[in-house]
C-alpha cells in the first residue's frame, strides 16, 4: 500500500488499520516535507510506515494499491508517477467501503458530533470487552497516551467504527450493519445535497438509528423505505438533565444516572446515540454507564488546555456555524469568553459569512470578546475575495467588541494584556494543525504574567 497525502486524518487512519493487518504500507505528504506535524510523522514511522518525499520516489512498480483522497490534485507528483507506471488508483472511500463490508461495522455520520460520537461508541465497546477496531477523523486522547497517533486502531473482533464523511459524498458508497445520522445542517453542501445524500445512507444501512430530534433526520427519515430505523433522542428516550458544566454533564437516561465528562448539551446528543447502538448491540445501561464515566474525549474538542488564575484556555475544532454555535453556548454561563476563531478556506467562509455573523451576535454576551486572525490558506487555487476582517467590521457595527489580526502572533500580547480572572478562552477553527499550538502558546503567555 501507498498512500498519498498519508498526513490526512482519514487517511493516516487507513494506513495505520493496514499496517496493523501487517500489510508492507508507505506513503508521502507535502506537509512531511515542509518539516510540519511531526508528531504524526514520527508515530506512523513508529509502526512500521516508510514515509517518502512526495517527488514520485517512493511510487514502485511491486505496489498493489496506490490510495488517494479527494485533495489530492491529478498534478501531484506522486500521482503522475503512479499514472507513468499504469497503476490502479485506489480512492480512499473505496478502501474504507472494503473495511466495511469485511466487518460487523458501525457508521457514525451527521454534519457535527462525528467524531466524538464515534470515539464515544469506540470506547464503551472497548470497556465492555468486545475489543472493537476503528477509523476516526479525530484522535482519541486515550489512544494518544499510548503514544499512537489516536485516529485508528486494529481491535481484535470483527466490530468496526468507522466515522462517515459526508462532505465529498462517499458515505453513499458504504453498506454499513449500523448507520448512524445525528443531525443535518448545511456544511459544505447545500441542505438539500446534504439530505439527498443521507437518504441514500439511510437506504444503504442494514439498521439505521436516527436523531429524532433534528427536524432535517425526522423528515428524511419518514420517507425512507429502510424497515430497520431506531430513533433515539430526548423524543423518544426519557431524558432528564441534571446539570450541564463546563467540562462535564451529568443526566438521567431512560431511569438511568449517566455521568459524562463532557460539557455542553451537544455532548449529551452524542451520548443518547452511543447508548442506543450500544444498548442494540447487547450491553446494558449499567455497564454503558460506567464505561461513559472514563471517556477521556479527543484530541480539540473543547479540550482544556490549562487553567491559570482561574483562566481556562480551551482548544475545539469548531469551524462550521453549528459546530460554533454549540461550542459558544457550551461557555454562555462563563464570566467573559474570549473566543478566537480562525476561517478555513476561502469558499467556506464566503458561504458561511452571513450565518458566523449572526451567530456572533446571538451567542456572545456583551463582555465577551471575538478575534480573528486572517483566513487559513492551505494552498491551491482560490479566489481571496473575503477576509476575516470583513466580519470583524459587521460584528463591530453590531456593538460587539470585535477584533481582527492580520498577523495570528500578535494576538498572544493582546491577550496577556487583556485576560482577567474568570475569564473562558475558547480557540476554534479547522484544517490548520498549528492551532493546537497556538493554544499552547496563549496559555503559557498567561503562565508567565
Amino acid at each position: 500500500y501507498f498512500f498519498c497525502g498519508v498526513c490526512g486524518s482519514g487517511m493516516s487512519a487507513l494506513a495505520q488499520i493496514a499496517r496493523l493487518e501487517g500489510n508492507s504500507v508507505s506513503g508521502s505528504d507535502r506537509a512531511f516535507d515542509k518539516g510540519e506535524n511531526k508528531e504524526v510523522n514520527e508515530k506512523l514511522k513508529g509502526i512500521g510506515i516508510e514515509i517518502y518525499p512526495q517527488d514520485g520516489s517512493g511510487v514502485k512498480r511491486e505496489l498493489d494499491f496506490f490510495v488517494v483522497s479527494t485533495a489530492v490534485e491529478e498534478t501531484n507528483p506522486d500521482y503522475l508517477k503512479a499514472k507513468e507506471l499504469g497503476m490502479k488508483i485506489t480512492h480512499r472511500s473505496e478502501l474504507l467501503s472494503d473495511y466495511i463490508k469485511k466487518n460487523k461495522t458501525i457508521a457514525v455520520g451527521g454534519t457535527s458530533g462525528k467524531s466524538t460520537t464515534t470515539a464515544m461508541i469506540w470506547h464503551i465497546l472497548k470497556e465492555c470487552s468486545m475489543d472493537p477496531s476503528i477509523i476516526n477523523g479525530a484522535c482519541i486522547n486515550s489512544l494518544r497516551e499510548m503514544g499512537l497517533v489516536g485516529n485508528a486502531y486494529k481491535g481484535k473482533s470483527e466490530i468496526m467504527v468507522i466515522e462517515a464523511d459526508e462532505s465529498d459524498s462517499t458515505i453513499t458508497n458504504y453498506s454499513p450493519e449500523i448507520g448512524i445520522i445525528l443531525n443535518i445542517t448545511k456544511d459544505h453542501k447545500s441542505i438539500e445535497e446534504i439530505k439527498e445524500i443521507f437518504s441514500r445512507f439511510i437506504l444503504n444501512s442494514k439498521n439505521i438509528f436516527i436523531n429524532q430530534d433534528d427536524p432535517n433526520c425526522a423528515e428524511i427519515s419518514k420517507k425512507s423505505q429502510n424497515k430497520n430505523i431506531i430513533y433515539f433522542g430526548k423524543n423518544s428516550m426519557k431524558l432528564v438533565i441534571d446539570k450541564i458544566d463546563f467540562f462535564s454533564s451529568e443526566f438521567n437516561l431512560n431511569g438511568y444516572k449517566f455521568f459524562l465528562p463532557l460539557g455542553g448539551r451537544h455532548n449529551i446528543e452524542n451520548a443518547m446515540a452511543s447508548v442506543s447502538v450500544c444498548n442494540f448491540l447487547g450491553i446494558d445501561y449499567k455497564r454503558i454507564s460506567e464505561a461513559l464515566r472514563t471517556f477521556s474525549g479527543t484530541f480539540r474538542r473543547a479540550n482544556l488546555i490549562g487553567k491559570i488564575n482561574n483562566i481556562s484556555v480551551i482548544d475545539d475544532y469548531a469551524h462550521n456555524p453549528a459546530k460554533i454555535e454549540a461550542a459558544l453556548k457550551t461557555f454562555l454561563k462563563s464570566k467573559r469568553t474570549i473566543a478566537i476563531y480562525q476561517p478555513h478556506g476561502f469558499a467556506p467562509t464566503r458561504m458561511f459569512k452571513n450565518e458566523l455573523i449572526n451567530i456572533f451576535s446571538n451567542y456572545l454576551k456583551e463582555s465577551d470578546i471575538i478575534i480573528m486572525p486572517e483566513i487559513y490558506y492551505a494552498g491551491g487555487n482560490v479566489i481571496k475575495d473575503i477576509s476575516s476582517k470583513d466580519i470583524i467590521d459587521e460584528l463591530s457595527k453590531r456593538g460587539k467588541n470585535a477584533y481582527y489580526f492580520k498577523n495570528r502572533k500578535d494576538i498572544l500580547s493582546f491577550i496577556r494584556n487583556i485576560s482577567l480572572e474568570g475569564d473562558i478562552i475558547l480557540i476554534m477553527g479547522a484544517r490548520d494543525n498549528t492551532l493546537n499550538d497556538f493554544a499552547k502558546e496563549i496559555y503559557e503567555i498567561l503562565t508567565q504574567r
